[in-house]
C-alpha cells in the first residue's frame, strides 16, 4: 500500500530565503531517509553519511553502497543535489579517493573534520584533526587539487578539539586549502551535543571568511532559526538531529522567509511519512533487525510529537511484521479509510 507523502505549497524562493542542507548523520540518515525528506520539500543539499578512508584506493561499489545517488546524477529521485561526504587524515589517501569519488559520479565532495566519535577520532579522523590547522589544509588542499575545478569541494568542523581556542584556525585553514564552502558545526569535540551551540563563533567566523559559511547546531524551531540568523548573519543552515524531530522544519523556514502562511505537518503526516520509510526499509534488513530504522526515528521524532513516544513504547520491543502493521494501522486509521472509500 502506497501513502502519499503530505505536501505544502510553496511559491519560488525568493532572494531572502536560506539554503537549508541536510547534515551528515553516519547510520541514521541513509538514501532512503534522504528520497523522502527531499521529496517532502525544504532541502536544498544533502550530504551523504562519511565514507573512511585509510591508506587504500577504494573501490566504486564502497561510494555507491553509502551514496546510491550516484548512479543517478548525484540527486535524490526529486532532483536535490547529494554531496559524498569522505572522512580520513591522510592528504594522499584522501586525494586519491576523492578523484575515484568524481569518477563514480560524485558531483561534490565534502570533508569531515567534525565527527566527535572516540572510535573515528582515535583512527585519525574526524575532530582530531582540529588539533593540527595545518593538516585541515594540507587535506582540503590535496583534495582541491585532485579534482577537476568545476567539482565543489566543501568542509565541516567544529569550534575545536580539547576547547573553542582554536576556531578561526581551523576556518582559515579550510579556506586556504581551497575549500569552496565551509559548515561549521557551533561546538567543541569536548562539547559534544550538549547545549548551548555557540552561534556567535559561527558568526565570527562567517565575517572573517570570504567562502560562505553553513551554521549548524541546536536549531530545533523557526524561533531558533530566527535568532540564529541573526547572530551569525548566514544564509545557509544545516540541520541534522533536529531536522528527524521536525521534517518539515525547512519549509517552515522557507513560508517565514516568504511571508507565507504555513501550518506545520501534524503527527498524522509525519506518521505517513514514517510509514513510507517503514515500507521501503523493512525488506532491506534481517528479521531481527525489522523495525529499527523506524524507532531510530522515533526517539528523535517524540521530541517534537508527544505521539511519536506512545508510538514508540508499543514497538520498541517487536519485529514481527503482523505486530508493526497493526501499530501503523492505528495510527493511520482515518488515513486509511479514506483511502479505501
Amino acid at each position: 500500500m502506497t501513502i502519499a507523502i503530505p505536501s505544502n505549497s510553496a511559491p519560488a524562493p525568493h532572494p531572502e530565503v536560506p539554503r537549508i542542507y541536510q547534515a551528515p548523520m553516519e547510520g541514521v540518515i541513509d538514501h532512503h531517509l534522504r528520497a523522502l525528506l527531499s521529496e517532502l520539500g525544504g532541502i536544498d543539499i544533502c550530504v551523504t553519511e562519511f565514507v573512511r578512508v585509510t591508506h587504500t584506493r577504494l573501490p566504486r561499489r564502497v561510494f555507491t553502497r553509502l551514496c546510491p545517488e550516484l548512479e543517478s546524477g548525484a540527486t535524490t529521485p526529486s532532483g536535490i543535489p547529494v554531496r559524498l561526504q569522505l572522512l580520513g587524515g591522510n592528504p594522499l589517501p584522501m586525494a586519491e579517493n576523492a578523484a575515484r569519488a568524481v569518477a563514480a559520479g560524485a558531483k561534490a565532495i565534502d570533508l569531515n573534520f567534525g565527527c566527535p566519535a572516540k572510535s573515528v577520532n582515535n583512527s585519525d579522523g574526524g575532530a582530531c584533526l582540529l588539533r593540527t590547522p595545518h593538516r585541515v589544509e594540507a587535506i582540503v588542499s590535496a583534495v582541491r587539487n585532485a579534482v577537476p575545478p568545476e567539482i565543489p569541494v566543501t568542509a565541516k568542523i567544529r569550534l575545536g578539539f580539547e576547547d573553542r581556542s582554536t576556531y578561526l584556525d581551523n576556518a582559515r585553514a579550510a579556506e586556504a586549502g581551497g575549500a569552496s564552502e565551509l559548515a561549521v558545526h557551533a561546538r567543541s569535540k569536548v562539547d559534544g551535543y550538549r547545549p548551548p551551540a555557540y552561534w556567535e563563533y559561527v558568526g565570527e567566523i562567517n565575517d572573517q571568511l570570504t567562502i560562505p559559511v553553513v551554521a549548524n547546531g541546536d536549531i530545533w524551531s523557526l524561533e531558533d532559526f530566527k535568532r540564529c540568523r541573526e547572530v551569525t548573519n548566514c544564509k545557509a543552515f544545516m540541520f541534522g538531529r533536529s531536522l528527524l524531530a521536525r521534517p518539515d522544519i525547512g519549509l517552515q523556514i522557507r513560508a517565514y522567509c516568504e511571508d507565507q502562511p504555513y501550518t506545520p505537518m501534524t503527527w498524522q503526516e509525519v506518521a505517513t511519512l514514517l510509514y513510507q520509510y517503514h515500507q521501503t526499509t523493512c525488506s532491506h534488513y534481517p528479521i531481527k533487525y525489522r523495525g529499527n530504522r523506524v524507532k531510530q526515528w522515533l526517539a528523535y521524532l517524540k521530541l517534537t510529537y508527544p505521539e511519536a513516544g506512545i508510538f514508540f513504547d508499543k514497538i520498541k520491543r517487536h519485529r514481527e511484521a503482523e505486530i508493526l502493521e497493526a501499530a501503523f494501522a492505528e495510527q493511520l486509521g482515518d488515513l486509511r479509510k479514506i483511502e479505501a472509500a
